[in-house]
Formats: C-alpha cells, structure tokens, sequence
C-alpha cells in the first residue's frame, strides 16, 4: 500500500472556512440580545470595548488589521521596543530587586545575605532621611556582600550624597569599578514630587560628582532615578505615569549634560522607576511602549543607540495594596511582576503582601522573593525575549500607550518641563482628575477590589506589623500618595472603632428562592464597610418582620427580595418599618425596581456604594 504524498504546502485549519469580522458581529450581538441587550451588529465592538484612562479604547477582539504600522524591530536595537538587549535576560532573568527598610540594625545584615542567599539577586535598600538606618550603617549592611555580583539600588532622600559616597568607596575598597550596577538614586525632583525642604546646591552638586566618577569608573551605574511612581500614586493614568517619568529622565540628563558630561554619559546614566499594576498587559505595553519613546527622545538629542537603550526598574504597585485582606496582594504583586517580566523589565520589586501594615516580617519576605524565583526558574518567563511581540494585541495596546504617553512628555515639555509643571499645579491638576474618575469607579464598584470592595471578610484578623520609620514620603508638600482600597478601608477602620459592629437588619420578603440572590449581594456590599447583617424571617407578613427588625436593635433596615415581590409588598413594608422607629430604609434593587417616600436609598450594583456605606455608618453612630 503506498502511502499519501505529503502536500507541499500544510495549511492550518485549511479544511475550515475563513472566518469573517462581520460574522463574528452577528455572533457578538446575538449572545448580547440573549441577555436582554439589543446591540446592532455593526455596533457589536463598540459595546464590547472597553474605555481607558489615556483616552484610547480596548477592543474585544483584534487582528492583523488592527497592527500598527510602526515595527516593533528587534531585540537590542532601536526603538528597543522588544528589548533594551539582543539577548533579553534569557541568560540569567532579570535581577530581583528586593526593597528593604530596615530598623532593626542587629538582624539587618542577617536579613540583607538570608535575601541574597535565597535567591535575590539585587538589594534596594532604604537609608538616612528616606526612612531606614543611618547611612554609615551602609557598610555593616553589605558586609560580605559582592558588589560585582548584586546590583545596590539606594533610596536615601537628602542624605543620597553621603550614601552614595559610601557606596563608591566600598566598591573601590574591594576592587570593584566596571562591575559596579544598580543606582546612586539621586532624585533631582525629589522636593517637588515627595516633599520636604528644597535641594541643596550640594546635593546636586554631588549628584553630577558621582555621575562623572560612575561615567569615568562604573559605566554599569545609574546615578539618577527617574521615578514614576508619585505620579502613579497619585492617581495617574499608565501614559501620565510614562510621560511625566519621560520628562523626568530628560530633565536629569539636560543637569547633567549642563554639568559638562557628553549626552551619552547623560543618558546612560538614568534609570527608570515604574509602576506594574495588575494588569498585566498594560504593564507589558508599558514598558515597551517606555523603551520606544526613551529612544526617540535621545535620537532628538543626539544619543547614540547604545546610549539610548533604557534601564528599567519595574515596581509592584504600592497604590493597588491593600490593607484589608492582605494575602490577596500576593495575587495582585504575582500578576503584577508577570506583566513586568514579560514586558522586559531589567530588575523588578515584588513589594510585600503585608507592606501596608507595616516593616514586611520574614514570611512576607520570603513570599515576595519566592514569587519572582517561581516565574523565572519554574515558569520560566525569561526565556523567550519579548514573548508578546507579534501579538496584535500587545502591539496595538503598546502603540496607543507610547502616543498617550508622548502626549503627555510634549505637552509638558511645551509648558516649561518638569520642575514648571510641578511649580504651577498644572501636572497635579492633570493627575487629580484621572484621579477622580478612578475614585468614582472604585466607589461605585466598577472597578472592583477584591477583598475589600468585593467579598471582603468581615471577621478577618489583621496581622500586627512593626510601623515603619518616617521617610522622605511622611514630608509635607510634594504629590498625595494614594491607595486604590483607602475609601473602603476607612470605612472598615470607622465600623471596627464603634463600641459595637454597626448592624442593618436585612428585611427578607418573600421566599428563600426568591430573596437569596439580593440577600447575598446586600450582604457583601454592607461587609465592605464595616456593617454586619441579621436577617429577618423572610414571608410577606409585615408584623412579623417589624417584630424581627425590632429585636435586632438597630435603625437601618434593607429591603431584599425580587421585583415582583416587591411591586406588591415592599412598600407596605417600608412604611411599616419607618413607623416601627427605622430612619434608613434602603431597598436591595434600582430605583426602577421600586421607588417609594418611605425609602431613603436603593442598593444596587452600579449605585455609589461608598456614599451609601458612610450614610449608613453616621446613621448608626459609627
């Protein structure tokens, strides 16, 4: 028997037909219809997409069609899209950069080489003014320690010149000059962006000192850190926290190159400091999107390619922490540190799960450290280089965050630069609109927080951490630092403090099937703000349940059942317990499943829950 001739050509999926956008559309709408959306075909994307904060949408579906024009190029040459390196870090990953702020001098350098040991390959460590031990602690710290081996990040605040004096001195002491990475962690805009007094002429003046010795010395060295992060705590927008970063870094290089040291030697010197959030893809497309714009900016000034290639230093986002549920953040930081390394970070902080309580404990430690050996040793997440690119996706999302994010760098840059925009309010007034659209999402729930707007537990017992140190970010002035869960945790904080737990009686009406659903919604939205629930015996007689609201002792009462229980019962009910002393009286449905006087307020998904919460807690006398 002959076997079949191979065909010369092998077509997937070759035996099915092509298939077409508009067919999809009319799949699109039919599923939208079957939920009771009516959506024409033609429109079928446009309900599906989803609105950013940069003012681009995000499609449901994307294909070749959508790619952007521009190539992504190649690894290690411009724009770097791909990455800073033709290798990537497929060698030996990107360096696990660990952020410590220690106090406890006796365990420190204990702690310092278990982190090394354990498979952090780079320390950021916190001294002086910023909020850790005293700089001349510096050498005890790193005793043992090879400098060649592990990248030293320093964040001093005003005492960065004294640390990064006594950083350069070690290495010199131990022979070490072109091995010499990480950063001196200069900050030029530290006043304006944290805080505190203004900067000394001494301290720039060190700042260019020892950007000349580590251009002379340490090629490998930042001295200057272009921090995104206040405007991404302050409540900016992925491109507002990649533009403002943008005009951060060529503000630094103008100082330096001012100072006498070539444009090469100025961006070279420069690092990079970005939030990763838990959106892992606009993570990745953010630092793509990052490494084409710094290489356009130095191909204006006149960098070489080289030169150009950005070091990045990727940080989980201090603003998505949480203080309630706090293990939840290991979900957060995990998917936050993926983004970063497949977005081709050079070194990444995973910040521990329980950092918004306080100093993170061994545990804590070790979770974060673990967290980036898990993806690169087990999942392996460096050993393809840009493993997104080609993705019509990644590439269209990358393409619209480098336009948003060079928007913002232009438009600051035609307003005066950085230090002008700082000056005026105008950044900060850019940022606290972002800001405000954020807040009315996260208190209305549209932007959920798991653990603490969604599902939070009530009767959690919070781990006890040691209180951090004051730092540079404790000063007044500079840009708010922001948390995406504070409002809801404020409110949890008010309910905890009450003599007793705020309590809402839930006025079940009806069947057990036909109030359960609106029950368990009422019940998750109230334990997002501190407030506990007993339910009523649920039927449709109105003295009984008046009876029940009675004993529960307290005034504010929840309607819970379905609508067709409610055109029939719930007004009667409301009028009833208003009578029987309740001053809130709060129905588990829209203003269109009913809308009566005796009701004070609806509750339903969409509604403002954070306004409801803090009406209810000052109604109870939280």
């Amino acid at each position: 028997m002959t076997a079949p001739e191979a065909p010369e050509e092998l077509v997937l999926a070759g035996e099915f037909p092509t298939p077409a956008r508009d067919a999809w559309r009319e799949l699109v709408a039919g599923v939208l219809a079957k939920s009771g959306r009516e959506v024409d075909p033609a429109d079928a994307e446009a309900a599906l997409a989803t609105a950013t904060d940069d003012g681009f949408g995000i499609a449901a579906l994307y294909t070749a069609d959508d790619a952007p024009d521009v190539p992504a190029g190649v690894p290690g040459l411009p724009p770097f899209t791909r990455a800073s390196r033709p290798e990537g870090h497929v060698a030996d990953g990107w360096y696990r950069r660990q952020r410590h702020a220690l106090t406890d001098l006796e365990s420190a350098h204990d702690v310092v080489m278990a982190e090394l040991e354990n498979g952090v390959s780079s320390l950021w460590l916190v001294l002086g003014e910023a909020g850790g031990p005293a700089v001349d602690a510096l050498p005890r710290l790193l005793d043992g320690v090879f400098l060649d081996l592990a990248p030293i990040a320093l964040e001093a605040g005003r005492d960065t010149p004294d640390a990064a004096a006594a950083l350069l001195a070690l290495a010199d002491g131990n022979g070490v000059t072109s091995a010499l990475g990480g950063s001196l962690g200069y900050d030029p805009l530290l006043a304006r962006t944290r805080g505190g007094e203004p900067l000394t002429d001494a301290y720039r003046s060190a700042m260019v000192e020892h950007a000349r010795t580590a251009a002379e010395k340490h090629p490998s060295l930042a001295t200057v850190v272009a921090d995104g992060l206040p405007f991404h705590e302050a409540g900016g927008s992925d491109g507002q926290e990649l533009g403002a970063a943008l005009a951060t870094g060529i503000h630094a290089v103008r100082l330096l190159n001012d100072a006498g040291l070539s444009v090469d030697d100025a961006f070279a010197r420069v690092e990079f400091r970005l939030a990763a959030t838990a959106d892992q893809f606009a993570t990745l497309a953010k630092l793509r999107a990052a490494r084409r714009c710094w290489d356009r900016i130095g191909s204006v000034a006149g960098a070489s390619a080289a030169a150009r290639a950005m070091r990045t230093h990727a940080v989980t986002s201090p603003a998505m922490l949480t203080g309630r549920d706090p293990w939840v953040n290991i979900l957060r930081t995990t998917v936050a540190a993926v983004g970063a390394g497949l977005g081709g970070a050079d070194a990444v902080t995973v910040l521990p799960f329980d950092s918004v309580l306080g100093l993170p404990d061994d545990f804590s430690r070790r979770v974060a450290r673990n967290t980036q050996a898990l993806l690169l040793e087990e999942s392996h997440l460096a050993h393809v280089i840009d493993p997104a690119g080609g993705s019509w996706y990644v590439e269209s999302l990358t393409d619209a965050l480098a336009h948003a994010a060079w928007d913002v760098f232009t438009g600051i840059e035609r307003d005066g630069g950085i230090e002008g925009v700082l000056d005026d309010g105008s950044l900060a007034a850019a940022l606290e609109e972002t800001w405000t659209a954020r807040a009315d999402r996260i208190a209305h729930r549209t932007d959920p927080i798991t653990g603490v707007s969604e599902f939070p537990n009530l009767h959690e017992t919070l781990p006890t951490r040691t209180a951090p140190p004051s730092g540079t970010g404790d000063a007044e002035g500079g840009l708010p630092r922001r948390r995406y869960a504070q409002v809801f945790e404020d409110l949890r904080d008010r309910a905890d403090a009450a003599s007793s737990r705020p309590t809402a009686f839930l006025a079940t009406l009806g069947s057990l099937a036909q109030y359960t659903a609106r029950v368990s919604f009422a019940t998750n939205l109230l334990h997002a703000g501190g407030i506990d629930v007993t339910e009523g015996p649920g039927g449709t007689d109105v003295d009984e349940i008046v009876s029940a609201f009675r004993s529960a002792g307290t005034t504010a009462a929840v309607i819970a059942s379905s609508d067709k229980v409610y055109a029939e019962h719930a007004a009667p009910l409301a009028r009833a317990l208003a009578e029987a002393g309740a001053t809130r009286i709060v129905l588990a449905g829209s203003p269109r499943s009913l809308d009566d006087d005796a009701l004070t307020g609806h509750l339903y998904t969409g509604c403002d829950a954070a306004a409801l919460l803090t009406d209810l807690l000052d109604e109870l006398g939280a």
